[in-house]
């Protein structure tokens, strides 16, 4: 079916109870894996593509190979922009089919903040598309960070409830990605929401939540994120790793063999195995 926004995708799972596996893609076989996988479980999916992604592969070659692969679908897809930092990329892949949009002014003072948020809900919202945007600041994980580290880098940005409601009614927009206890780049499950923190949020805002950083999550921690108000999970480094330690030991058994296609193949069935298990984790699965 063709692509679709987030919008009636995140208040199903606001309503229900579960949440919206959001999977980021670099390239074509994680595309084909994210798609194929959503299928074959019946659920709901939302395709991201950073702007590092972006970068890499096209944005034209990013938008051709989900819109391709979700026409041929039979569940809802959703194509969004991840942590889209200045309001030029938000236009850029407003206008190239994207039919979900991030801001992540999180970075800035939060007045400024507001301000380009709002100028981004404003264009959107003309054309139906819905934005997430970011409060407090979710920070990124150094490969040296031990644990206790990193969880005093989250201690230090986590969103105030009573700010994160001003800003949604300041801006307007349709979803939120809140700081509440998680850090991307994660490679191990350390983090501890604050779930007071969550459910606050979520009754003074009222908007599905979004969870940014989730590989560093135990399923336990992800359940209870849930329940507490999350509809929309995002997974990148949990894909990045099982896809390139697929590639490594198809390599490693296999040094002479040539053909890219064998090896990024088990790579792809890699990925497939770990946005299984995350889609059945988040209860999004036989929704559709």
């Amino acid at each position: 079916m063709p692509l679709v926004t987030s919008k009636e995708m995140l208040k199903d799972a606001q309503k229900n109870q579960y949440a919206v596996g959001a999977f980021n893609a670099n390239n074509m076989e994680i595309v084909q894996a994210i798609i194929e996988t959503a299928e074959e479980e019946r659920a709901p999916v939302i395709v991201q593509a950073s702007q590092g992604a972006i970068k890499y592969a096209g944005l034209d070659m990013i938008v051709g190979m989900v819109k391709v692969l979700a026409e041929r679908a039979s569940i809802p897809v959703v194509l969004h922009l991840d942590h889209g930092t200045d309001y030029g990329q938000n236009i850029k892949c407003l206008r190239a089919g994207f039919t979900s949009l991030m801001f992540d002014g999180s970075a800035l003072p939060f007045q400024e903040n507001v301000t380009l948020t709002k100028k981004v809900v404003e264009m959107a919202h003309t054309v139906g598309i819905p934005v997430e945007a970011e409060i407090g600041q979710i920070g990124k994980m150094d490969s040296s960070d031990e644990p206790g580290v990193a969880r005093e880098k989250i201690k230090e940005f986590l969103a105030d409830p009573e700010e994160a409601n001003k800003f949604v009614r300041l801006t307007s927009v349709d979803s939120l990605a809140a700081a509440v206890g998680t850090i991307h780049g994660c490679r191990e499950p350390i983090a501890q929401l604050d779930i007071p923190r969550i459910e606050k949020i979520r009754d003074l805002t009222g908007v599905p939540l979004v969870l940014h950083g989730a590989s560093g999550a135990s399923d336990e921690e992800v359940k209870k994120g849930i329940a507490a108000g999350i509809c929309k999970i995002n997974i990148d480094t949990r894909i990045r790793m099982a896809f390139t330690r697929a590639i490594q030991d198809y390599l490693t058994k296999n040094p002479d063999d040539i053909d890219p296609r064998k090896a990024l193949g088990a790579a792809k069935e890699a990925a497939k195995t770990v946005i299984r298990d995350r889609i059945r984790v988040l209860g999004s699965h036989n929704r559709v």
